[in-house]
């Protein structure tokens, strides 16, 4: 079922609710108030016909004959007038006597002083009369042909109104509806358009802001990562072809050259040595590959532990400079005294080794000495580490650059490199709710600083 006939029916049935209490409550009153009108006209008329009987001395028969006479025509009262002793004094027609009074009734009446109740159809009223100093007990029933035919024209009247209300509601509701939701029809014939191809397709946004305008505008803002994340996707994957394309090509040129031609044992041996080399770059490539996946997972998925900073840099210093022999690195604290809690973070050791491993490489790789000095400070709240070197620097204009994944600066030719290293040590930063900063001038050096929140 669709949102607009799930609106439509749903408006009409709070509607359709509200208008049968709404009537239910007006037929109701006029229900009561017919009642209570009638039994007022019953007293009235059993009082008069007392009058006319003890106070104006009028025949019973002459009483009588106006009953029968009016009966038929306006359906008149039937009184009856007994004694505290049961003694049926008058009455207007014993004949048909509908009332069938009872010594109970009486007893009743004359001890509550007034009594009123349906019988049928009908309704009774019984009342006591005083008349020189006795008491006299009197009962007066009637049928209220012109109330009850007003009440059934008012419940007729109201279920044709109640009917053609509901029909109309529906019918009003079902435009309102179709006008309310014609936006987001629009919309998504609008998002039909959009495919893998035609990502540059926007959703037209009104200066109201409404539900309507502000779910265009979020969907754009989604159309605009989706973009963005496809134009990165094709760029990785052309980057990652490139990358494993040159070593490749040397793979296959060395060892296909080295089958073409008869060569000595130290040729073999330069050839195999090159192989070696280009493959160790595709291991290095896929391995800084995976490490980019996973510091790019959901952070509930990684785990995390209570970690010291010191240790880990500490430990990455050792795998730098076993990897290497021609690098250095040199690690100091600024703070005289070391407190245990203000260098211990909530973090992953194995993507943090990673993340100072890449900086300390970088370092001495673009340095003359191939030296990497690493300073720690803290406070009350923060960690700040830094990573500075004495080598070539960055140019201006790349360093808006350095962290996108693949982007190699003017000094890519200084030394080997796959352009990822930095790009996962900002995702491993972030990742840990740090900040990577960095400042670098021209044949001075570079330094990266890194601030942590430690656990308090």
């Amino acid at each position: 079922m669709k949102i607009r006939t799930k609106i439509t029916l749903l408006f009409s049935l709070i509607t359709a609710s509200l208008l049968f209490i709404f009537a239910s409550i007006i037929y109701y009153s006029a229900k009561q108030n017919r009642d209570k009108e009638f039994y007022s006209l019953l007293k009235k008329e059993a009082i008069t016909k007392a009058n006319l009987y003890f106070k104006a001395k009028v025949p019973a028969q002459t009483l009588q004959q106006i009953y029968h006479n009016n009966y038929q025509t306006i359906q008149e009262v039937e009184v009856a007038i007994y004694n505290k002793n049961f003694k049926l004094l008058y009455h207007d027609a014993v004949d048909i006597d509908f009332v069938k009074e009872t010594p109970e009734m009486i007893d009743k009446i004359y001890n509550q002083g007034e009594i009123q109740f349906h019988q049928g159809d009908w309704q009774v009223i019984g009342l006591v009369y005083s008349y020189e100093n006795n008491k006299y007990i009197i009962t007066a029933a009637a049928y209220d042909l012109y109330g009850y035919n007003e009440l059934k024209s008012l419940l007729k009247n109201t279920c044709i109104i109640f009917i053609l209300s509901i029909l109309i509601i529906f019918i009003v509701g079902y435009y309102f509806s179709k006008k309310t939701l014609e936006p987001i029809k629009n919309l998504t014939e609008k998002m039909n358009k959009i495919s893998a191809r035609k990502l540059n397709v926007r959703l037209k946004t009104s200066p109201q802001k409404d539900e309507i305008s502000e779910l265009s505008a979020t969907f754009n803002k989604m159309l605009n990562r989706l973009e963005d994340s496809f134009e990165a996707q094709k760029h990785f994957v052309s980057n990652i072809s490139h990358e494993l394309r040159t070593p490749m090509a040397a793979i296959i040129a060395e060892l296909e050259l080295s089958l073409n031609k008869q060569k000595t044992s130290e040729e073999y041996r330069i050839v195999i040595k090159n192989t070696l080399s280009d493959a160790q770059k595709i291991t290095k490539l896929s391995n800084n590959l995976l490490d980019l996946a996973k510091a790019s997972y959901d952070p509930s998925e990684i785990t995390f532990k209570s970690i010291r900073i010191d240790e880990i840099l500490i430990d990455a210093c050792g795998q730098v400079q076993q990897a290497n022999t021609n690098y250095h690195t040199k690690l100091s604290f600024e703070n005289d005294q070391i407190h245990e809690n203000q260098i211990i973070i909530n973090g992953n050791e194995y993507l943090l080794k990673i993340a100072f491993i890449n900086l300390m490489e970088n370092a001495c790789k673009f340095s003359g000495d191939h030296q990497c000095n690493i300073s720690i400070s803290f406070n009350n709240s923060t960690i700040q580490l830094k990573f500075s070197d004495r080598g070539i620097g960055i140019p201006e204009e790349d360093i808006p650059h350095i962290f996108v994944p693949f982007y190699r600066g003017k000094n890519r030719g200084f030394t080997n490199g796959n352009g990822i290293g930095l790009s996962l040590t900002e995702k491993i930063i972030q990742l840990h709710s740090g900040t990577l900063q960095l400042t670098s001038q021209l044949h001075k050096g570079t330094t990266f600083i890194i601030q942590f929140t430690h656990l308090q």
